[in-house]
């Protein structure tokens, strides 16, 4: 959970190393909704939800305020490929899932996403309420030189900020890497990101390249403004 340190008195926060999470996999759920419908989709999924979790929790449930609009985003933690498949299973036989939503969607995309060794298990507890994800594409082959610039940058990126989720895609869309930060206002994420800029730190391309190493090659970059529904464990 955030600590007032990371925003109060950076220089001041602690770092620790991260635990490792008892999860191996997360699935990431994009739906596109017709405009007008997520207050409806948020309540029925929030009701269907209160039967499915006592299959396995729901870490995240986000919808954008940035970005691409009339956007929900899901994501489930599992040790495997083969307890997502049982316990999807068991919640559709139950008959309660999945949430009667059907009308409203107008698209939806699953990803299998992979945690970097730095990345930090995605627990309940109040960091946001405004998530910003970013999704990079890169190159074929280029993973290992990226995960390796990231665990040499990350420490020093934590002085000024937690970071939620830093994965990458297994199934899906592939060749991708997500990152997420959680920030309690948009004029903090704006600061801590000129601040770490300022530093020499952030990006971690920039900083390798400024210690006489070498950066990465990226294709695309997006990303979006996300916020929690009433219900999502992560707030």
């Amino acid at each position: 959970m955030a600590n007032s340190n990371h925003y109060g008195n950076p220089r001041s926060a602690p770092i620790h190393l991260f635990e490792k999470t008892q999860f191996m996999i997360y699935e990431m759920r994009t739906y596109d909704l017709k405009p007008r419908s997520l207050a409806e989709v948020e309540k029925r999924f929030g009701e269907a939800y209160e039967h499915r979790k006592k299959y396995s929790p729901l870490a995240a449930f986000w919808h954008t305020e940035i970005g691409p609009l009339n956007q929900i985003v899901h994501v489930w933690p599992y040790r495997d490929l083969a307890e997502r498949a049982r316990i999807r299973a068991a919640a559709v036989k139950d008959g309660s899932w999945p949430p009667k939503i059907g009308e409203f969607v107008l698209g939806m995309r699953s990803d299998i996403m992979i945690p970097f060794s730095i990345s930090p298990e995605l627990k309940p507890g109040k960091m946001g309420p405004y998530f910003e994800m970013r999704t990079y594409t890169y190159p074929s082959g280029e993973l290992p030189r990226i995960m390796k610039t990231w665990e040499n940058a990350i420490q020093a990126r934590l002085q000024f900020g937690p970071v939620c989720a830093i994965w990458y895609s297994e199934l899906g869309g592939l060749n991708k890497f997500v990152h997420v930060w959680p920030y309690p206002t948009l004029d903090q994420r704006h600061a801590l990101r000129n601040k770490a800029r300022a530093a020499g730190v952030w990006p971690p391309y920039a900083k390798a390249e400024k210690e006489g190493g070498v950066g990465y090659s990226l294709l695309t970059q997006e990303n979006k403004i996300l916020m929690p529904a009433a219900f999502s464990p992560l707030q």
